[in-house]
């Protein structure tokens, strides 16, 4: 007799704790409890299991939670201590190795890791975690791993600069999976921890609709928004009649853009075009528009297409050739772009 496979879900958080992160320590222990805590109430919302680990790194790579259920994680801050170099490279290699001993036994297993740093490598070739001495090869023990991954596996890193974007992309990292944030304060902690809320939400709800993994947490790209990913959202197309795309001819207030199109302008009505990154409140609503057949799409689904949690979070235009995504404006002066397309509900 056969049963229907639980979704089990395996998150690990592998978090800098070399010296430069002194300032930050007890902002990372606050985001890193926020997030245990919004996996447990999701879990719950879900019906999917998840179970939980932590790595540190510095001068070397510590395991200081393995595979624990989520519904009885402690608190990290007995167990966040910064100080030491970066040992990027070995943290990713080991955090990767030992989980994939994790038995997925009877279930539907799925891994997810969020590497989080405010610097480059340096210390990885000197660590005893570490399978090399030398720089290059552990740079190509890292890609090789990337790309033998099974399509359970998804593996995420959020970087301090372009630069550590650039050494991310050398490892392996699809780009969709690496997400820059500002290492210089505890609001840019803040904004990783709402990035990473972001990016585990659209993949909790990708698994249940059955998608395994990504390489796309931190995109509104093609990867991300297409046919498929839309089905599996459940989403439906609003009827042609209660909407109408009106082409921005030049820069303009919203308001004064819709009264000057012919319409009468109601607050909420109006939806403009995502086309560059900002924040995105909670209260928002979006709308994703098919280019080749001006089909749209909206209603609470499609906030969990793009992995929105309930709190404001920056959001990036990513090139998608198929779809378009559109903000609700809830102002009367928001200023649209010309050459973009204005949505609105009628």
């Amino acid at each position: 007799m056969t049963g229907t496979q639980n979704y089990i879900n395996h998150v690990a958080l592998v978090l800098d704790a070399s010296s430069s992160m002194s300032h930050l320590s007890g902002k990372v222990v606050e985001v890193a409890d926020q997030q245990i805590a919004y996996l447990a109430r999701r879990s719950r919302e879900l019906d999917q299991e998840t179970r939980v680990t932590v790595y540190v790194f510095a001068d070397r790579v510590e395991c200081v939670i393995y595979d624990k259920d989520v519904l009885r994680m402690p608190s990290l801050k007995q167990l966040y201590r910064p100080g030491g170099m970066t040992a990027l490279l070995a943290a990713a290699l080991k955090s990767q190795r030992e989980l994939a001993q994790t038995a997925q036994l009877y279930g539907d297993h799925s891994f997810l890791t969020f590497v989080l740093t405010d610097g480059q490598e340096n210390a990885s070739h000197r660590c005893e975690d570490s399978p090399s001495r030398e720089p290059r090869e552990l740079v190509k023990a890292v890609a090789e791993m990337m790309a033998t991954q099974q399509d359970n596996w998804t593996l995420a890193v959020l970087v301090p600069d372009q630069m550590g974007k650039r050494e991310a992309m050398q490892c392996g990292f699809p780009k969709d999976n690496i997400a820059i944030w500002d290492a210089t304060s505890t609001q840019g902690l803040e904004e990783a921890g709402q990035v990473i809320r972001q990016a585990t939400e659209n993949f909790m709800v990708g698994r249940a609709q059955g998608i395994r993994g990504s390489r796309a947490v931190f995109s509104t790209g093609a990867d991300a928004v297409n046919e498929d990913t839309i089905k599996a959202a459940g989403l439906t197309p609003v009827e042609p009649s209660k909407y109408q795309l009106i082409p921005v001819a030049r820069d303009a207030g919203i308001r004064e853009w819709v009264i000057e199109c012919g319409h009468p302008y109601r607050t909420g009505a109006a939806f403009y075009q995502l086309s560059k990154s900002e924040k995105i409140q909670a209260q928002k609503q979006i709308a994703v528009l098919e280019k080749k057949t001006d089909r749209v799409y909206t209603g609470p689904a499609a906030r969990s297409l793009l992995g929105l949690p309930n709190t404001e979070v920056r959001v990036k235009p990513d090139h998608n050739d198929d779809f378009t995504i559109f903000v609700q404006s809830t102002s009367v002066n928001r200023k649209l772009v010309s050459h973009t397309r204005l949505l609105l509900m009628l």
